[in-house]
């Protein structure tokens, strides 16, 4: 796998085509000429998609102003950056033992029930996955608890743990907002969930509840979190730098731990210094902050979307929509005729059509290689296409990555330069981070850029953070009661 070198756009990036008037297009054939006119208006109406570092600066400084607003109790009612406060205010600090589940429920269709057994700097663990069908995700709230509490019980027993009492940690990756450890309102769906009954409610008693209805199992909920808490958990485990937890996948969202005294919205006992924050910073945007860099193709989407002018920052940047955003561009070019000889298809013209892993799988490949580019392009019937519309197609992917990368490292340059900690780990998971080949590299040389000269910043794959980190939770919550005790 060919990688960017740091500091510079990767080489389709950097070719520009001379113009079709320079002289030297005299001694070309009609066809090179044709196909560096095209190139160059390609590039040139992708322009608005290349983001400057001062451009950059200005996302970053906003976000703050987002986050500063979102923290403040006078000013969150109307914030974009919500800043949830978690209740989370211990990391793990490797005295956790025992047995402990988790309940992983963080959109698409599926869901995990994990197990795990904490040892010093050890664990063992089992999981399942349990399908989510489509009617449930858009039924009743009662429906949807109820199919989780029959998974639950059937882990339990699959696992000869029927008979047990055991600590649960609920991983949520919705906008949550909490007021307890153990008690989250859910404020809104997002990623294709639409239950009703549920929105304003909380979850846990939701979950509680229809575990009781079947009175089979005993689970005591000792923490709900979001997959960014659990991603920050899951590595703070391993490395004790580690304060604040990315994800980059379905959705986009991030969480870090502010100090006590900042956290105005928080009632509680405030002898403990930090806090971990969930910004659900998706929603950032939604105020208008960034309608200084949306293109025609992100308002499209938008336009599309099942939450039009809602979480404008996550459908700039995560997998859910960067194919599509993919998918209007190569539309637009299309109809234009710099694309396929203006030829397109029916599947290109159906919505979500272009799958996010498309992007990741085109741009895997060596340059000048095309070979899952065309295989792409043949399950959008566009065999027609020739090698210089799969150079245009990937330079196209290029653009919109590389954007939902440096969008990601402004977000968390914010994050530390706010924290002001000399050396900060950030753990990240999701699926656009996981298999993107250059998604990690375009962050680690974005981040460096962004953040004050004084600090350090390195990234950290977490380790089933949404899994193991509500476990974590759990095991803390069950470790500090204990030192209480």
């Amino acid at each position: 796998m060919t990688r960017p070198s740091l500091g510079r756009l990767p080489a389709t990036l950097l070719r520009t085509a001379p113009s079709v008037h320079n002289c030297h297009c005299k001694r070309l054939p009609g066809h090179d000429v044709r196909r560096i006119w095209f190139s160059t208006q390609i590039r040139e109406q992708c322009k608005d998609l290349i983001l400057s570092d001062e451009t950059l600066h200005q996302v970053r400084d906003k976000m703050l102003d987002a986050i500063k607003l979102g923290l403040a109790k006078s000013t969150n009612k109307d914030a974009s950056v919500k800043c949830f406060t978690t209740f989370v205010q211990d990391l793990p600090n490797g005295k956790e033992r025992g047995k402990f589940l988790a309940l992983d429920l963080g959109g698409g269709t599926n869901f995990r029930v994990l197990v795990i057994y904490l040892d010093e700097n050890h664990f063992d663990m089992q999981s399942k996955i349990y399908a989510v069908p489509e009617n449930i995700m858009t039924g009743s709230g009662a429906q949807l608890f109820d199919h989780i509490a029959e998974c639950l019980a059937n882990f339990m027993s699959e696992n000869d743990m029927y008979n047990e009492k055991l600590p649960l940690g609920f991983t949520f990756s919705f906008p949550l907002q909490q007021v307890g450890l153990t008690k989250g309102i859910l404020k809104t769906w997002t990623k294709g969930f639409s239950c009703s009954g549920v929105v304003g409610q909380d979850v846990v008693r939701m979950l509680e509840d229809a575990i009781r209805r079947r009175g089979d199992i005993e689970i005591e909920v000792c923490g709900i979190l979001n997959d960014t808490t659990g991603t920050l958990m899951s590595c703070a485990w391993k490395n004790r730098n580690c304060h604040v937890g990315v994800i980059v996948g379905t959705g986009c969202n991030a969480c870090y731990t502010e100090r006590v005294e900042n956290v105005e919205m928080f009632d509680g006992d405030r002898s403990k210094p930090l806090m971990i924050i969930n910004l659900e910073w998706a929603a950032f945007g939604d105020h208008g902050e960034l309608d200084f860099i949306m293109t025609e193709y992100d308002k499209e989407v938008d336009r599309n979307s099942i939450n039009p002018g809602k979480q404008v920052f996550e459908k700039m940047i995560s997998g859910m929509y960067m194919g599509e955003i993919v998918r209007q561009i190569l539309i637009k070019f299309t109809k234009e005729k710099l694309l396929f000889d203006g030829k397109g298809s029916a599947p290109l013209s159906t919505i979500w059509r272009f799958k996010s892993k498309y992007v990741s799988e085109i741009e895997s490949e060596k340059a000048g290689i095309h070979t899952a580019c065309r295989t792409v392009l043949k399950k959008l019937e566009l065999d027609h296409a020739t090698e210089q519309d799969c150079i245009n197609v990937r330079y196209v992917c290029e653009c919109v990555s590389r954007r939902a990368a440096y969008l990601v490292s402004a977000g968390t340059a914010t994050l530390i330069n706010k924290m002001r900690i000399p050396s900060v780990t950030v753990g990240v998971d999701g699926s656009v981070y996981r298999f993107h080949p250059f998604f990690h590299d375009l962050m680690m040389e974005k981040i460096a850029q962004l953040i004050d000269k004084d600090l350090k910043c390195t990234l950290m794959l977490s380790e089933d953070g949404s899994g193991r980190g509500a476990a974590l939770v759990a095991a803390v919550a069950v470790r500090c009661r204990r030192e209480a005790a």
